[in-house]
């Protein structure tokens, strides 16, 4: 601001007095710096207003994109923990946020505008529980066709959940570089790159968050081992994702993402918040005694023979048995409901004297009709198969045993036919129940048409699924999505006869720890040895692959004594008298110590949902070596099992959590977490411990 400076007498009397022109032309020469410093104090008084301006504006903006512990920008957004450590970040990789069209309205933040044009985007913060805090984030475009991606990253936290994968790792190790994919059933066995026939879109972290993805969106998952991120998109194009009907093909991805005190509380508020529970508990039979599969032994080759036979020789070696499962192949053709008569001369005469000697018998059906059965030309003038896009024609698909149609089981009456078809067998041979195989959306063909249109593929899972409902109490599946409520036995694919983490003896607990945090508790683990295929068996000590190896045959049996249900096909018999007495031991273990536990796990599993075969981590959620642990797991909180998985091996290194422990062998450890390094397991045990309160 300008200042007025009054002026001395004896300078006024001297320019007043002096010589050299007017006084006024004098006075305006001089005041002229002075008008020129009052702009200048103007201009800086005006910029110090805008600028004090924009900083206000800059502050209340930031308020603005913050929500509780959340900080919102162009590229995405982070979120602290109430210590403030950053737990989660989600980056926006198809578009950034026109900020200026963001607002804030109580516990809402949202946008109208990215840089490709019009969008509806919110961030919704719900606080539900005192101890849980959820944000609802939906990215909408309104113009702009093509896609929606945001990638999540890990950062050094760890992540549990998603689907079942040919090579489990627990907790998830993304490997290379994958391009978003659709994210549906896929059989894993003959896709090994694909997402496998369980699957949810559910993940969890070792920070407490969780993030569920809306059923609404069309989504696809792919990730970067070199930016350590999943990707997260939405698209329809190029995609077997189809919008509702009557709605635009504009992408949405909508997910929530979930923090809470702990990994265990949070995954616990998930299951009970967004996943559905079984109503029912299958037959206590199947938990204590173990099922009896013709397929590994005698794959299609099985004969009324050959099962009665076994049948008399699971006598004959002492063993119990809760149902025989005569598999793949009794038919004539694929696709028929009755006996081939060639192999199975008198069915009729086979199940009374099946039943006279104690055993029930489930059978194993499928969803396909290839074109040489009598059924298909049924079929097709019925409309029971998918179609072809056109609607006109059904749809030829290629599986593992031909070419045929394929059910729609989002059509009434394709659900009765193939229903009534089960349930005539079941009352004609008196059949306990069925295995049903397939089901994946990967048998789908890539363009086809249901009568029920499905925007997302999956959902064929979900209606083959339901299927089994009349024939629960023993009946198994090998896929599921949001079918939790299916309320019976969920099998993992198919095991190939090795040691390792691909389909092997080593996937087994990364894979059952996975579709139990995606809310499948009653799981049985497939086949005790795996599947003997050919080609993919580990070679024994003899140099043959006939039968799996010895040592894995042994090692695996003992771990499938301590998961929910027992199931072998390749009998102990098949090797010696050892194998036979290690497995007398522990089946019956399974039934006196394992059986009566998960039993009480699994009438819990109605009301909680909680994992029956639990990680470790879900008794020591602030131990950083409990979340990487994936040779060992619990059941309920107070038993927990180290089997030994290597070969050649009659030691292992056992980590027990902070607690007290007592071993199987009777000692105590008051000291822990601790490692017990070499702990010393012979060939017909497997180390346990329990929890001493």
């Amino acid at each position: 601001m300008y200042q007025i400076v009054p002026v001395a007498p004896g300078e006024q009397q001297h320019t007043a007095g002096g010589a050299g022109g007017s006084p006024l032309k004098k006075r305006a020469h001089e005041g002229r710096p002075l008008v020129l410093a009052g702009l200048l104090g103007c201009v800086l008084v005006l910029a110090a207003v805008v600028a004090w301006c924009y900083y206000s504006a800059s502050l209340r903006k930031a308020q603005l994109l913050k929500a509780e512990l959340l900080d919102l920008n162009k590229d995405g957004f982070i979120i602290h923990n109430q210590a403030g450590a950053l737990i989660f970040r989600m980056t926006f990789r198809s578009g950034t946020l026109d900020l200026d069209s963001c607002s804030k309205e109580g516990s809402n933040l949202s946008c109208t505008r990215s840089d490709s044009g019009k969008l509806n985007f919110f961030i919704q913060t719900v606080r539900p529980k005192d101890t849980v805090l959820c944000y609802r984030v939906r990215w909408e475009e309104l113009q702009s066709k093509r896609l929606v991606e945001h990638a999540m990253t890990y950062n050094e936290s760890h992540w549990y959940g998603g689907a079942e994968t040919a090579t489990q790792y627990w907790p998830i190790r993304m490997q290379g570089e994958e391009e978003p994919q659709p994210f549906i059933t896929s059989d894993v066995y003959l896709n090994r790159n694909a997402f496998g026939g369980i699957l949810e879109r559910y993940w969890l972290s070792s920070n407490a968050t969780a993030i569920k993805i809306n059923d609404s969106v069309p989504f696809h998952l792919g990730w970067s081992e070199k930016d350590r991120t999943l990707r997260f998109q939405a698209r329809f194009q190029d995609s077997p994702f189809r919008p509702q009907e009557g709605q635009q093909a504009l992408p949405e991805l909508s997910y929530r993402v979930c923090v809470g005190s702990d990994v265990t509380s949070i995954h616990k508020y998930m299951v009970r918040r967004y996943f559905p529970k079984p109503v029912k508990v299958p037959s206590p039979e199947v938990f204590k005694q173990p099922l009896w599969s013709t397929w590994a032994l005698h794959k299609t080759a099985v004969t009324q023979e050959k099962l009665l036979r076994y049948a008399s020789d699971i006598t004959k070696y002492g063993f119990t048995c809760s149902h025989l499962e005569l598999d793949d192949r009794y038919t004539a053709d694929y696709g028929e409901f009755d006996f081939d008569p060639q192999k199975f001369p008198n069915a009729s005469g086979m199940f009374d004297k099946l039943r006279e000697d104690g055993f029930q018998v489930s059978l194993w059906t499928h969803p396909f009709i290839n074109y040489d059965s009598i059924n298909f030309g049924v079929a097709v003038e019925k409309g029971l198969f998918v179609r072809e896009p056109s609607g006109e024609l059904p749809a030829l698909v290629r599986w593992w045993n031909g070419i045929g149609g394929i059910l729609d089981f989002t059509n009434p009456e394709a659900r009765e036919w193939y229903s009534s078809h089960l349930h005539m067998m079941k009352t004609r041979y008196d059949v306990t129940s069925f295995k049903f195989d397939a089901g994946e959306t990967s048998y789908l063909p890539r363009q086809f048409s249901t009568l029920v249109p499905l925007s997302d593929p999956s959902t064929f899972t979900r209606r083959y699924t339901e299927m089994a409902i009349p024939f629960s109490e023993r009946a198994e599946l090998r896929v599921g999505y949001q079918s939790q409520d299916i309320s019976c036995f969920f099998r993992i694919i198919d095991r190939d006869s090795v040691w390792g983490y691909e389909l092997g003896l080593k996937s087994i607990i990364p894979t059952v720890l996975t579709i139990s945090i995606l809310g499948y508790q009653f799981v049985l683990p497939d086949m005790i040895g795996g599947n003997a295929y050919p080609n993919r068996t580990a070679v024994g000590l003899d140099g043959k692959n006939v039968l799996p190896d010895r040592e894995l045959y042994i090692r695996w049996l003992e771990l499938s004594a301590f998961m929910p249900a027992m199931q072998f096909s390749i009998p102990p018999w098949a090797y010696d008298n050892e194998v036979v007495q290690i497995a007398q031991k522990f089946t019956e273990l399974h039934e006196t110590l394992v059986a009566p536990r998960v039993l009480e796990l699994a009438g819990e599993v109605l009301d909680t949902g909680d994992p029956i075969i639990r990680p470790l981590w879900w008794i020591a959620n602030d131990d950083e070596a409990a979340y990487k642990i994936d040779s060992q797991f619990l059941i309920g909180d107070d038993l927990m099992v180290a089997p030994v998985l290597e070969p050649g091996k009659q030691e292992r290194d056992i980590y027990l959590p902070a607690g007290r422990w007592k071993s199987y062998k009777g000692e105590h450890f008051d000291k822990g977490p601790m490692y017990l390094t070499d702990y010393p397991v012979d060939l017909d045990e497997i180390a346990f411990f329990t929890w001493v309160h």
